[in-house]
């Protein structure tokens, strides 16, 4: 019963979304920084820390490209349905 997005309505709402994704990713990089540097000078919390920021940077970062894939694959089946491709 509501009027559909038009494409300039579903990429600016993907562009917002891209946006808060690599906020995010930056964030919890940062976090994960500040603990890694806060425990250098413990030496077995670390090294399992030192452990820690490289899984958490390899998970944030397929996350990243996994949810902005996905959203290149929503605009673009509505790009294809606007433009009748």
């Amino acid at each position: 019963m509501g009027t559909e997005p038009t494409y300039n309505e579903v990429q600016s709402a993907v562009r917002v979304e891209k946006l808060k994704i690599w906020l995010a990713w930056i964030a919890g990089n940062v976090i994960m920084f500040l603990i890694a540097s806060a425990t250098r000078n413990v030496a077995v919390v670390s090294v399992i820390t030192q452990v820690l920021v490289v899984v958490v940077f390899l998970t944030l970062t397929v996350a990243l490209f996994r949810m902005t894939g996905a959203l290149n694959r929503k605009a673009d089946a509505r790009r294809r349905e606007v433009l009748g491709e």
